[in-house]
This record gives structure tokens, C-alpha cells and sequence, in this order.
């Protein structure tokens, strides 16, 4: 993957569900929903001055969101901010840049 570019989509693991879990409250203040299943399911990655993270997550019956995270490089203290959220998605929308 090429810097800037969106990388390829892979399965979640324990470290995307980690930065879903800590941005759940500001994507439940977003959208105005309370969620009871909050569960990455897959993401993409683009490398800019830091890491943006685009992630679908299944939030209960049919329904998924996709979160754009920004992760700061570990010399800018690596926190992680919610950067914008997209509601009503399904299990088959692709993950796009937003």
C-alpha cells in the first residue's frame, strides 16, 4: 500500500475492537443511538501522518455503521479520535473512503 492510498479490507481483530470500544460513546452521541452490540467486524487502513481507520461495525440485527477513526503516530501520544460515522449499512456495503 502506496502512503495515502486505502488499503485492501481485512477481518477485524482484538486491537480494531479495542479503538471501536473506546470510541463507542462519541458514535452513539453522533448518530443519537444507544448500541447494544458494537462489534467490528472488518476494516481498511490508509497511512497518512498517523493511521485512519475505516471500520464496519455490526451494531444489532441487520444493521452495521462504518467509523472513520484517526490513530496519531506514537510520537504525537497514539490516542485515537472518532473522525465520522455512516449509518444504515448492511453486512455487504463496501468500505469506502469518507
Amino acid at each position: 500500500m502506496m502512503c495515502g492510498g486505502l488499503g485492501e479490507a481485512v477481518d477485524a481483530n482484538e486491537d480494531v475492537q479495542k479503538i471501536c470500544d473506546s470510541v463507542k460513546p462519541h458514535a452513539e452521541r453522533k448518530t443519537g443511538k444507544t448500541y447494544d452490540v458494537f462489534t467490528a467486524k472488518n476494516y481498511k487502513t490508509q497511512v497518512v501522518s498517523g493511521t485512519n481507520y475505516f471500520i464496519k461495525v455490526h451494531v444489532g440485527g441487520d444493521d452495521h455503521i462504518h467509523l472513520r477513526v484517526y490513530k496519531k503516530l506514537p510520537c504525537n501520544g497514539g490516542e485515537v479520535e472518532l473522525s465520522d460515522v455512516q449509518g444504515n449499512k448492511t453486512h455487504s456495503d463496501p468500505i469506502v473512503h469518507f
